[in-house]
């Protein structure tokens, strides 16, 4: 356990700050605990921050601590409309990395039939081995365009291996002997989640991602689901001109910040 005393500008007791756990801080001050700070590993090996104080100088002396024991670049998401936190992470030397965009799609649309020689595919009739291939065509596309890091932290690869895939959760397109799209759906949750829509560059353009997200809301309506939630990134105006189009409602939006290592 590490401490660091601090009073300046923080009242009439010292402050001090504790490091109670690998990925945990506390503000302590006359024996009580006036802020906590925690640190979570993300699969693909990034490392998010949170603070919960009410007092803004609690709150910088737990993110100078943190980052101090934390020398790689972090990371943290606010929502877009939490100005007074987004200030303290900028006090920190946090700078906006992405900014996402929250929609909720309607499931009660018209049915969007699938291009001639285009075959949708879902759950059971999904294969993995060509979905895995598909999973690895799609991100080095990504990756080589701009950056696989703009995706939703939960379809980012495990660092240091091969992340798995539950085909139940997907539904795909198929062309001749490959897949060429697909469609990623969370139903663990109060509205199922949308978490990623993607087609092969070379098919793109051809209603098969608006005939993948047909197939989906449809199938979630016939089991009682009225919405499903998206999760945008800004920069990606085609899937934004994407979920517009089927009706989605912008409920909100939220940043993720970035801290590089040596820019404290």
């Amino acid at each position: 356990m590490n401490s660091l005393p601090h009073s300046a500008g923080l009242g009439a007791h010292a402050v001090t700050i504790l490091r109670v756990a690998d990925n945990q801080w506390h503000a302590i001050e006359n024996d009580l605990v006036v802020g906590r700070g925690h640190a979570s590993r993300r699969l693909d090996g990034r490392t998010f921050l949170s603070i919960d104080t009410w007092r803004d100088a609690v709150f910088d002396r737990l993110a100078a601590a943190m980052l101090a024991d934390q020398p790689a670049a972090r990371y943290t998401v606010v929502d877009e409309t939490d100005h007074d936190l987004i200030a303290s992470w900028e006090r920190s030397g946090f700078v906006t990395w992405r900014r996402e965009s929250e929609y909720v799609v309607p499931t009660s649309l018209p049915t969007t039939a699938a291009p001639a020689g285009v075959v949708i595919a879902t759950a059971d009739a999904v294969a993995e081995a060509p979905l895995r291939d598909l999973d690895r065509a799609i991100r080095a596309e990504v990756e080589s365009a701009v950056g696989w890091q703009t995706m939703p932290a939960e379809v980012l690869p495990w660092q240091g291996g091969t992340r798995p895939l539950d085909p139940s959760k997907y539904t795909v397109a198929g062309r001749h002997d490959r897949y060429v799209g697909l469609v990623r759906v969370a139903t663990m949750t109060r509205r199922p989640r949308i978490g990623l829509v993607a087609v092969l560059a070379a098919e793109q353009r051809h209603g098969i991602a608006r005939a993948l997200l047909s197939q989906v809301l449809g199938g979630l309506h016939r089991s009682g689901f009225e919405a499903a939630t998206a999760e945008v990134d800004e920069t990606n105006t085609a899937a934004l001109a994407l979920f517009e189009g089927l009706g989605a409602r912008r409920t909100g939006g939220s940043l993720e910040l970035i801290h590089r290592s040596g820019k404290a």
